[in-house]
């Protein structure tokens, strides 16, 4: 299809009840007249519940005779890209391109079986049903996903639900049917395979129904074109950047909270440690000191810069997503507005134990005697530094998320 075709079939009327099916391919000439047929034959089922289908090929620029097998069929929408864009690339143009209300895609490899549309399809067909349906590879039914990838996927699916605060099973199936209206949500998506795992984690940010399917999964005949190592580090970085786009305090915060309680427990290793009358330290212990100095300090900063990053995302989204450290607020008001008076505390106790220290040592205490109170008065100081830093930030941020409220206010005051 030329780029003339293209523009046309993005400009063709949608259709209601209709589900449009994207399949993307890239040198797909051996299995795609299978699973074309496969998609085919489910349109009887479909009908019976009033739900028309559409099938698109997205031909992602292959060398092979992957358009030639798509062209003999009557029933199918070729779009062709003239150049190898990637997998994420060739289903947001099928997106662009379908007529259907609801969008669904899976691949062109045989891997998903297209005679659970219609049970996906029964999910959004129900009122207080879901807005994205996602066909679960891991929820009982039978998988032939191998073991490197089963491990990799139990991966994702740990990481999104523990950064989104929601179990999702199989973050990245690459079968799914969904509803038109929240593509404006889940946009922007990458063109790469990793759109389905960024999918997964901006639909539980966006705060969209999502519900998963237990399908039955065979692996593909012949080489994949999933990388192990080099996706599963692409699929690590882009889960982590999107949670990072929208609830910022969770990944820092449960970072910040977990370096910070180290750094506590070293702490109190080593006051046991003095009050048990050692006075020196060996190599482990310096370097436990090292550590109840610094973890404390850098554990704080994150879970502060987290909160901070909140500010920023809510001023930028300009409308509520799921946000916290558990996805809801727990402290009311908020643990920041605290920051103030702690900062305060902290500071002052380190200063005070610094100016203690300095007195003893002028009355004859050697470093030896020493080294633990100089070390907290360092440690407090520098934290009651940081949470007026963070208190003031965040106060900046959080006037500046009034700001156009406030000007409304003042405008539509009538004398």
């Amino acid at each position: 299809m030329n780029t003339a075709q293209e523009r046309d079939s993005l400009q063709e009327p949608r259709t209601a009840s209709m589900l449009s099916v994207v399949i993307p391919a890239y040198n797909e000439e051996q299995g795609l007249a299978a699973i074309i047929e496969r998609v085919l034959a489910v349109r009887p089922a479909l009908a019976l519940d009033g739900i028309g289908l559409e099938l698109l090929v997205v031909d992602d620029g292959s060398r092979d005779g992957t358009a030639e097998i798509a062209r003999r069929y009557a029933d199918v929408r070729l779009v062709q890209h003239s150049t190898n864009r990637g997998y994420g690339a060739a289903l947001k143009t099928g997106f662009a391109a379908a007529c259907g209300e609801w969008l669904g895609f899976m691949d062109a490899d045989g891997t998903y079986p297209p005679e659970e549309l219609p049970a996906l399809c029964a999910v959004l067909c129900t009122g207080d049903g879901a807005d994205l349906v996602v066909g679960s590879r891991r929820s009982g039914q039978s998988s032939e996903m191998p073991f490197l990838r089963r491990v990799g996927n139990r991966l994702w699916s740990g990481l999104v639900s523990t950064l989104g605060g929601r179990r999702v099973l199989d973050p990245a199936s690459g079968m799914r049917v969904f509803r038109r209206e929240i593509l404006a949500r889940l946009y922007p998506l990458p063109d790469g395979l990793n759109l389905t795992p960024v999918m997964s984690t901006r639909a539980i940010h966006e705060g969209i129904r999502l519900a998963e399917i237990p399908i039955p999964y065979r692996e593909r005949q012949g080489r994949s074109k999933l990388s192990v190592v080099n996706d599963g580090m692409r699929f690590l970085g882009t889960i982590v950047w999107t949670v990072l786009t929208y609830n910022p305090a969770r990944p820092l915060g449960l970072l910040g909270v977990g370096l910070f309680s180290l750094g506590v427990l070293a702490a109190l290793g080593l006051v046991i440690a003095r009050l048990a009358g050692i006075t020196s330290l060996g190599p482990m212990g310096v370097l436990v000191a090292y550590l109840a100095a610094l973890l404390p300090v850098v554990g704080f900063d994150l879970f502060a810069l987290g909160a901070t990053f909140n500010y920023a995302v809510s001023l930028f989204h300009a409308r509520p997503v799921r946000q916290g450290l558990f996805g809801r607020p727990i402290f009311d008001p908020p643990l920041d507005r605290h920051f103030w008076w702690m900062g305060l505390l902290a500071g002052g106790a380190g200063i005070a134990l610094g100016a203690a220290s300095l007195v003893l040592g002028l009355n004859g205490w050697g470093v030896e005697r020493l080294w633990l109170y100089l070390l907290g008065a360092a440690a407090l100081t520098m934290l009651g530094l940081n949470l007026l830093v963070f208190w003031l930030i965040m106060r900046v941020l959080e006037e500046l998320s009034h700001r156009q409220a406030d000007i409304q206010a003042d405008l539509a005051c009538v004398p």
